[in-house]
């Protein structure tokens, strides 16, 4: 179960952590302290109930069939990993990423969770992280290891949201160098090749 929960929680992260328009838009609101709790939970909780949605739908729709092709679902669940690491990577040597936030007039709670919530469910990614590739992902787990596994993934995003908001004060000067941004995406790109290494294994590819 352990290893089933270290999985969720470190393919949440690595996820979740490339910068979007809503995770600058939490970082803002952490930096000029408005909502900033009803923020961090409105993300943390649409992703934990996109994951289970992922989780569950492959499990009831898809069982008997990714038992007959999982060689090829966690080879292709792999590829995508490894192609994502290999674009992190590339863009720790290339890019020169600088987070730039205007601060602005303050707005009520319900606008600002209007805001979150478009920039939340517009954003085709969310569902292709949350329910596709975490879903898929969660094939290799048993019925209790899935239930780590969820239990993992959506604590990587209570964990990073709420981290996010919070400590958005102190990471704002650091996140404004572009060397900063070379260190995640090493942090992104290196989670992704062993997650696709440990994928590819179980796939019997390797």
């Amino acid at each position: 179960m352990l290893s089933a929960f270290l999985t969720g929680f470190f393919l949440g992260i690595s996820l979740i952590l490339a910068i979007g328009a809503q995770n600058t838009f939490v970082l803002r609101q952490g930096i000029i302290g408005q909502h900033v709790f009803y923020v961090a939970l409105f993300c943390a909780v649409s992703d934990m109930l996109l994951i289970i949605l992922g989780v569950t739908g492959f499990s009831f729709f898809l069982n008997n069939l990714v038992s007959e092709v999982s060689s090829i679902l966690f080879g292709l669940s792999a590829a995508w990993l490894s192609g994502y690491g290999i674009f992190r990577l590339k863009a720790a040597f290339k890019s020169k990423i600088t987070l730039e936030i205007e601060t602005s007039s303050s707005k009520g709670l319900l606008p600002t969770l209007s805001i979150i919530a478009v920039l939340t469910f517009v954003n085709p990614h969310v569902y292709l992280d949350t329910m596709i590739l975490i879903g898929s992902v969660s094939q290799q787990f048993s019925a209790e290891n899935k239930l780590a596994y969820i239990l993992g993934a959506s604590l990587a995003s209570f964990v990073f949201f709420f981290s996010l908001a919070y400590g958005a004060k102190l990471l704002a000067p650091i996140m404004k160098r572009s060397y900063s941004w070379r260190i995640l995406d090493c942090f992104i790109a290196f989670t992704m090749f062993t997650i696709a290494f440990k994928l590819a294994s179980a796939g019997k590819l390797l």
